[in-house]
């Protein structure tokens, strides 16, 4: 098995969520990774990321980011195992990033053996 990098992407809300949503929200997200992880094919859930950032350049200019630009937020990552890069992607049906108009982009991880 291959191992896979998930990273939710979201725009942030436009409004302020209820604690009630965020409730709802949190819930979601606790119900499909104990899934994940119960079924085996999340192995290591991640944690959820801060909005904030910095983005250090090669010419070691510092910006706000990390995507002041495209208003884009990194929520957070989990790493799954899969057979190939499309059953990886399978594994994303339910994320509740999904359900709120974001995405997650699932990347391969590559292994380096160490010498």
């Amino acid at each position: 098995m291959t191992r896979y990098l998930f990273i939710y992407h979201s725009t942030p809300p436009t409004e302020p969520q209820s604690a009630e949503d965020m409730q709802a929200e949190m819930a979601a997200w606790g119900n499909w990774i104990s899934a994940g992880m119960e079924a085996g094919w999340m192995i290591e859930p991640g944690n959820p990321l801060e909005h904030a950032g910095k983005v250090v350049g090669a010419d070691g200019v510092i910006t706000d980011g990390p995507f002041a630009e495209s208003k884009e937020l990194i929520g957070g990552y989990s790493f799954v195992q899969a057979d190939t890069l499309d059953a990886a992607a399978s594994l994303t049906a339910g994320c509740p990033v999904l359900t709120s108009g974001g995405r997650v982009e699932v990347r391969p991880v590559v292994e380096f053996e160490a010498n």
